[in-house]
């Protein structure tokens, strides 16, 4: 990927964005997952790319030709030109602790929970998905809120959903390989539940 920044907020524009030159990725029972965007933060709500930022799609292979016509393609983020490169196909690998940079998931009655609302939350989700792991709140390391959970905001059109960073760890690998696969969280196009092993360093 080419480019100099984008903005830290960024799943939605890049969903449209992306989906604007694939109409396909707009349909509602599209299978395909948008990653968000690694970069060094910069402030003022801005990312820095580098060699580690990529665009990671994650789709049944039969998809794939879908796809193609991304390569190449400009983009651009909220005034953040950007270019993407050459595609490359990997398969998914089980690892047991995974990591996702924003979750976002409905607390009934509740607009604004608390971590530990949300935390039990997605414990409740994950139940339901008969799937068998640990979800923690990773924290920030330094700063202001050194010590908090990992706080994130999704925008939409209209409104901001608040989601969090989110760790399970102690994963089976057939769990470990369907939550990458089909993650049972929402908003999947829009960069949220899109894990990915813990071991990948998180710039953002």
């Amino acid at each position: 990927m080419l480019g100099g920044s984008l903005p830290v907020d960024h799943g939605y524009t890049l969903y449209g964005a992306l989906s604007r030159i694939v109409p396909a990725l707009h349909i509602d029972d599209s299978p395909v997952s948008i990653g968000p965007i690694r970069g060094d933060y910069a402030g003022n709500g801005t990312l820095h790319l580098g060699p580690h930022s990529v665009l990671r799609l994650r789709l049944p292979t039969g998809l794939v030709p879908q796809l193609l016509p991304l390569a190449g393609k400009p983009l651009e983020l909220d005034g953040h030109r950007l270019r993407l490169g050459v595609p490359q196909i990997h398969a998914l690998l089980p690892a047991p602790n995974l990591f996702a940079r924003i979750v976002t998931i409905k607390v009934s009655g509740i607009a604004n929970p608390s971590a530990e609302q949300f935390l039990d939350a997605v414990r409740r989700r994950l139940e339901e998905s008969e799937i068998h792991g640990e979800p923690h709140l990773p924290v920030v390391a330094s700063g202001p809120h050194a010590g908090q959970p990992r706080r994130r905001v999704l925008s939409l059109k209209n409104r901001h959903l608040v989601g969090f960073a989110v760790i399970l760890a102690g994963l089976s690998p057939e769990a470990s390989l369907g939550l990458q696969s089909d993650s049972p969280f929402s908003r999947r196009r829009m960069g949220c539940g899109f894990f990915v092993p813990v071991e990948e360093t998180e710039r953002d």
